[in-house]
């Protein structure tokens, strides 16, 4: 009986093995069946075509499979398999423009498992819902009028930044105090949280979740997306204790309704009077950290960079800024009439963000089918638009590859062409933050030194955010007093 009850189970498992098998590679070729798709390869089965996109990344060119595509098909809209789903990739300013102005109506946001399951409550409503409730809650904090009264606030913390971090240093290592100061800044705008050594205590479980986020979804110990699920569980405790205690201050007089986001968004309830719930709050304040920091603190690291190769951009840079930096008294905080006259450093800063675009892109998902520059786009399909099909296009940026700030004057580039922010309803609301955060960096970086490289030639990698392989070192030479 044993043989065969044996034989019996072996059967079953491989027929099981064979069914589910028949059932990927079915699903795989129904996806080429609809009529009039879009031209190119699904690749494999799950795996399609994600290596090629990311190891163009990591070899520091991730543009490459977009124009090698868009060359090869001679079309501005192809079909591949990016994290296991059918893609189609839409490029160029029109690509941009249709993605970005039917959100919501033909397309919506979509994330990969590994950032729903980095962010569990997320899944409680549609990613139309949550981006509803945010795009409530983050214009009393977001726009231009209500930032300016946390530029003293932000000169504070970089002047501090620098102080611990740069001087009576003869060389640093720029990504990773670049990511200090931009998280240093999040903590204290969005939470009030101010001492150094707490902000230390999410520092590194930070860095893991922000690094497990963007892995492949595979939750084993040793592994960087098990280990960005046990940071996530870490932070959102630590958060969690915070926001326990504001709501006590905050009943107790003892914190301000308006001191920041955290506040808002605990006093913040719905048409109905209902109020999110603290792991909700959470999750959302763990998501703008994450939004606040990696994408700002990349663009940090490349000023520098470009600011190190190009002498004669670093002086232009100097001038605007020492203009500033002279007509304040002793002790006098930067202030939003001082931002204003930072044009041309803005210039440069949004250069460098065309070249090394911090959001390399994002995904979204067809809604219902709907036709695309006459190809068919099915329902489900999940569409994903590219900063550098028009960032490093001659045909919207001649000499792409040539650093010119000149590109930014007068009414700067042409609509759905310079799209570091992305676009329409959903363009990063942190936007202005993100510039004045970028300026005051700038302005406290210029007036103390100039720099220059230590390794000439350091690879940039791209996974999926550009990073200087080694860290961006550089060599600081103090301005004399």
């Amino acid at each position: 009986m044993e043989p065969l009850f044996l034989t019996l189970l072996l059967a079953l498992f491989v027929s099981s093995v064979t069914v589910s098998l028949f059932l990927v590679f079915y699903n795989h070729l129904s996806q080429n069946s609809y009529p009039n798709l879009p031209p190119g390869k699904l690749g494999l089965p799950y795996v399609g075509e994600s290596f090629e996109f990311f190891s163009n990344g990591w070899k520091g060119h991730p543009e490459k499979f977009i124009f090698d595509r868009i060359a090869k098909y001679s079309s501005q809209v192809f079909k591949t398999n990016l994290l296991g789903e059918p893609a189609a990739v839409l490029c160029g300013a029109a690509g941009n423009k249709f993605l970005f102005s039917n959100e919501n109506k033909l397309v919506v946001a979509w994330w990969p498992d590994s950032v729903n399951k980095i962010f569990p409550s997320s899944l409680q409503t549609s990613s139309k819902e949550e981006a509803k409730k945010m795009r409530k809650l983050l214009p009393l904090f977001m726009k231009p009028e209500a930032l300016q009264r946390y530029i003293g606030i932000m000169d504070t913390v970089a002047q501090r930044h620098f102080a611990s971090g740069w001087e009576n240093k003869e060389q640093v290592l720029v990504f990773p105090l670049a990511k200090n100061y931009t998280f240093s800044l999040a903590c204290r705008l969005f939470l009030s949280l101010d001492d150094p050594s707490h902000v230390a205590r999410f520092s590194d479980p930070f860095q893991l979740l922000a690094s497990g986020i963007i892995s492949i979804p595979i939750d084993l110990p040793g592994t960087p997306f098990h280990r960005g699920i046990k940071a996530s569980n870490f932070i959102r405790t630590e958060l969690l204790a915070i926001i326990r205690q504001r709501n006590k201050d905050l009943a107790e007089g003892k914190a301000s309704p308006t001191q920041d986001i955290l506040s808002h968004m605990l006093l913040t309830c719905d048409e109905n009077g209902k109020c999110m719930n603290e792991l909700d709050i959470a999750d959302k304040i763990l998501g703008l950290l994450v939004g606040g920091h990696d994408t700002a603190s990349g663009a940090c690291t490349f000023i520098v960079k470009y600011l190190a190769e190009l002498p004669h951009i670093y002086d232009e840079v100097y001038k605007e800024q020492m203009e500033i930096a002279k007509s304040k008294t002793p002790g006098e905080l930067l202030n939003w009439g001082d931002i204003q006259k930072m044009k041309y450093s803005w210039n440069v800063a949004c250069e460098v963000m065309r070249i090394s675009p911090p959001l390399q892109g994002g995904f979204r998902e067809a809604l219902n089918d709907f036709i695309f520059n006459g190809f068919t786009i099915p329902k489900g399909w999940k569409l994903y638009w590219s900063a550098n099909s028009t960032h490093k296009n001659p045909v919207y940026f001649p000499e792409p590859e040539k650093f010119d700030p000149a590109r930014f004057e007068g009414n700067g580039p042409a609509p759905y062409t310079f799209v570091p922010f992305g676009g329409g309803p959903r363009m990063c609301p942190g936007k202005e933050y993100a510039r004045l955060e970028i300026l005051v960096f700038m302005h406290n970086l210029v007036k103390r030194f100039k720099f220059d490289k230590l390794i000439q030639d350091e690879k940039i990698v791209v996974n999926p955010l550009p990073i200087p392989e080694k860290g961006l070192p550089v060599r600081l030479h103090p301005h004399k007093a």
